[in-house]
């Protein structure tokens, strides 16, 4: 059985590899076994914490397989980005010039640095290794965060938002980024993205451009990718965008790449989920695969299983196993949604 639960200090090791699997591009596990070691201890202490105001909480959660004890893949919620890290991007504008004395007029697009994101939740570190990348259990725990967020609302920012990676090459080199690198920041983009995972930010508010900058300057190849996605992100994007995420005009600062964002209570699969009280027994036959967790927090546990689900009643019935994986006893509830 695969299930989601809390990281633990035990999963270092794990947490390392995923970090040298997933490769370019995924800041938010950079290959630094002491920052991840942080990383564990900040999220361990995020899920002990009795607050429900949102902060510098970071939830994030393995997937393991339960037959070999392997941690496979990982899914994160930041609660309020921002806060105490600057939180960057750029803002995607339009500014307008006109001469009636010469009957011309120009839109000119640009990019203005800006921290409009901050206190807002995120999605982020979403990796599953290769070899189960299949029977849904990429959408599994992907979609799986929102049945987190459902159930603890409280405890993260009303916008959701999720930064979707851009074009770059195999080499982990961005063209948007080349412009950047030779008139301002001087270091490539491999470095300044690996500082950034860091939380080392201090260079970009020291030498990022301070004024817009205009789109129609910028070197050809930089301005096309502006807004793009790398093609191994699309399958992230479309199911993002059938949850109702959706591009307000803001991109990274290091590849161009877009940032979609949902109001929390708009989010498809938060409006769809429902929570049902259990018994324990004999199931029926279904045809319907529903992703499942418990409302839980510390002991949080999410998988997947069919369950025959009535639409007009409260209660579900679950076998011994799926209600010991998720540990919940008769007269819990669960939060389930339909795959």
């Amino acid at each position: 059985m695969l299930i989601i639960r809390p990281i633990r200090s035990s999963d270092l090791p794990a947490l390392m590899q995923i970090a040298e699997e997933s490769g370019h591009g995924f800041t938010s596990l950079p290959v630094n076994e002491e920052l991840l070691r942080k990383k564990i201890a900040r999220v361990e202490a995020s899920f002990k914490k009795k607050e429900n105001k949102p902060h510098d909480e970071g939830y994030l959660m393995v997937l393991e397989d339960t037959e070999t004890g392997d941690v496979v893949g990982t899914c994160g919620l930041e609660a309020a980005v921002g806060l105490i890290d600057a939180f960057y991007h750029y803002r995607v504008g339009t500014e307008v010039y006109h001469s009636e004395q010469i009957d011309v007029r120009n839109e000119v697009e640009t990019l203005t640095l800006c921290h409009d994101y901050t206190g807002s939740a995120e999605l982020c570190t979403l990796f599953l290794q290769d070899s189960y990348r299949k029977n849904n259990n990429g959408r599994m725990l992907s979609r799986s965060r929102f049945l987190f967020l459902a159930q603890h609302a409280e405890r993260f920012g009303d916008k959701v938002i999720a930064e979707m990676r851009g074009v770059s090459d195999a080499e982990g080199n961005s063209s948007f980024y080349g412009w950047l690198q030779q008139f301002f920041l001087g270091i490539n983009f491999l470095k300044a993205d690996y500082l950034s995972g860091l939380g080392q930010k201090a260079f970009m508010a020291e030498m990022m451009p301070r004024n817009p900058v205009y789109v129609c300057l910028l070197p050809q190849e930089a301005q096309q990718v502006i807004g793009e996605v790398h093609p191994n992100t699309l399958p992230a994007l479309k199911l993002l965008q059938g949850e109702g995420f959706q591009c307000r005009g803001y991109v990274d600062i290091f590849d161009g790449g877009p940032t979609v964002e949902c109001e929390l209570e708009n989010i498809r699969s938060v409006k769809l989920s429902r929570l049902l009280t259990v018994s324990i027994g004999e199931t029926a036959k279904s045809s319907t695969q529903y992703i499942i967790s418990n409302t839980l927090l510390e002991n949080y546990r999410a998988t997947s299983a069919y369950l025959s689900v009535d639409v007009d009643k409260t209660e579900v019935v679950i076998s011994h196993k799926l209600a010991d994986a998720l540990m919940v006893n008769a007269g819990d509830q669960i939060r389930v949604l339909a795959m």
